[in-house]
């Protein structure tokens, strides 16, 4: 059995009609793929770090890999993710493990 990942989006809009095409049918397809959405944000400010600033957050919730990539390379939904990059800049996209603490990446730090 795979373990659920997390896919943590930050993107900005730059292309309002193309990202309303995306987010009228993304939903119900990250919901077809085993995703389901946790949290959506809207950027206020800086608190610490050294990442560029994006508008928008999305972080899914996917039950696992194998899912996350059913939803990324069904070929029905081609369509769907041009919109995506169509409608979006500066676009990170990254997946990390789902974890019930800490202790798998402070074994062995010191």
């Amino acid at each position: 059995m795979s373990n659920p990942i997390y896919a943590l989006n930050l993107f900005n809009v730059s292309n309002k009609n193309e990202y309303l095409a995306y987010s009228r049918r993304s939903a119900e397809q990250v919901q077809a793929h085993g995703g389901r959405v946790v949290a959506l944000g809207k950027f206020r400010q800086a608190a610490a770090g050294d990442i560029t600033p994006r508008n928008v957050l999305i972080l899914v919730e996917w039950t696992s890999m194998e899912a996350f990539d059913s939803y990324c390379n069904d070929p029905a939904i081609a369509d769907l993710h041009q919109h995506r990059i169509e409608g979006t800049d500066r676009y990170i996209w990254h997946l990390f493990d789902k974890l019930e603490d800490l202790r798998p990446i402070l074994k062995g730090v010191s």
